[in-house]
């Protein structure tokens, strides 16, 4: 399905990584007409840098909400990526046969247990076993005797992340979204009946925005009447040569691709902008993964890489509508691999008039104890005022 991009956009998406891509796919999907405004090669990148996880099992503990959010999303999955394949021809090589959290400790897997077991009280739908060294050794043959034991849970998967974005760009031009490059956002300005965005490639306007712009949203936020209060966090990768395929399932640090490689990496790091690989980081990377599975002792490694997460205060995502300037929306998280479904099945038609998802109003910025008193209060009016909301598009 192949559309002609508008040059007057319904809707402006500032960003083309993951999240943004996802979410202009779903508008283009629901409809509407949508420019994305993309930086250039200079960013940060999250999206190219992530570890390729669609991961369910203990995300969301202290926030059931999120927990379901996430469980939505990986449920979507499939229909994602099907649908992309229809669209673009890529497959983003989607493969849920579960996933194992690996435990180097009794206290480790007791908090496992504890975690994952309030995470089942309160949703219900949420299978997942603890396995013992001997148990996990049946499924998983290649683990090392270091290992004590692992959460497994049938809902997690993995993908091809740059195969994901490869489909996203794809599929969202061929249904007319125009992709703008070197168009970094610098200034959003309200308008009467929409928005004005100056960026390095010109002013654009659509009567709404979407920031999806990853850690430039902390920034941009307060110019839309939003709170976005993002920091960076750094991961690092290693990845190896291609071996035989050993490991069906993905774990939390390492997996094997679809390409043969293995990806290692489970490091958060405060470093504030640093991009930057470590090599005491990558060393420790190393050594968890071949105590995980020692036959990876004497595998050659090729690449390596550090990318910055775009962490909330509690790690959480944040969606919102301005309350000061209806149209205008923030969508922001860690987890664009996992939560892509979400965002082009559930935020985008959110975006142009559906009723709101039920999860979002748990993970909107007003949260946050540090929330601008006069944005909260607005909240508040806004959710008082009688006038109808902007109509659908």
């Amino acid at each position: 399905m192949t559309h002609t991009p508008s040059a007057s956009p319904d809707v402006l998406v500032i960003g083309g990584g993951l999240v943004g891509s996802a979410v202009a796919w779903g508008l283009a999907r629901e409809g509407a007409r949508v420019t994305v405004l993309d930086e250039d090669d200079g960013g940060f990148r999250a999206s190219r840098g992530n570890f390729g996880l669609v991961w369910i099992q203990g995300k969301g503990y202290g926030r059931t909400p999120y927990a379901r959010w996430s469980r939505s999303s990986a449920v979507r999955w499939p229909q994602l990526a099907a649908s992309l394949l229809e669209d673009s021809g890529v497959d983003v090589a989607l493969r849920q046969p579960g996933g194992f959290h690996i435990c180097f400790s009794d206290a480790e897997l007791a908090e496992r247990q504890t975690r994952l077991a309030a995470l089942q009280a309160e949703i219900g739908d949420y299978p997942f076993e603890l396995l013992d060294h001997r148990e996990l050794r049946e499924r998983l043959p290649g683990i090392g005797p270091a290992v004590v034991g692992a959460s497994y849970s049938p809902m997690d998967g993995h993908v091809n992340p740059l195969k994901l974005l490869r489909a996203l760009h794809t599929s969202m031009q061929r249904r007319g979204v125009r992709l703008v490059s070197g168009a970094r956002a610098q200034r959003i300005v309200p308008e009467r009946g929409g928005f004005a965005v100056e960026s390095a490639a010109g002013t654009f306007r659509a009567g709404r925005i979407v920031l999806a712009a990853g850690l430039g949203n902390r920034a941009l936020a307060p110019q839309a009447g939003l709170f976005a209060p993002v920091a960076p966090n750094r991961g690092q990768v290693l990845v190896s040569e291609r071996v035989a395929p050993f490991l069906r399932y993905p774990t939390i640090n390492v997996r094997q691709t679809d390409e043969g490689t293995v990806q290692f990496g489970d490091s958060m790091e405060e470093a504030g902008f640093d991009d930057l690989t470590t090599t005491p980081i990558l060393a420790d990377i190393a050594r968890r993964g071949v105590r995980a599975f020692p036959m990876l002792q004497h595998v050659r490694l090729v690449r390596m890489w550090a990318a910055l997460r775009v962490y909330s205060p509690d790690g959480f995502p944040i969606y919102d509508e301005s309350p000061v300037h209806p149209g205008a929306f923030v969508v922001t998280c860690h987890s664009g691999v996992t939560l892509a479904a979400a965002h082009a099945l559930r935020i985008a038609p959110w975006i142009t008039g559906a009723p709101m998802p039920e999860e979002v109003p748990a993970l909107s910025a007003r949260r946050f104890p540090d929330a601008p008193r006069e944005w909260a209060a607005a909240f508040d009016a806004a959710a008082l005022d009688a006038a109808p909301r902007v109509a659908a598009l």
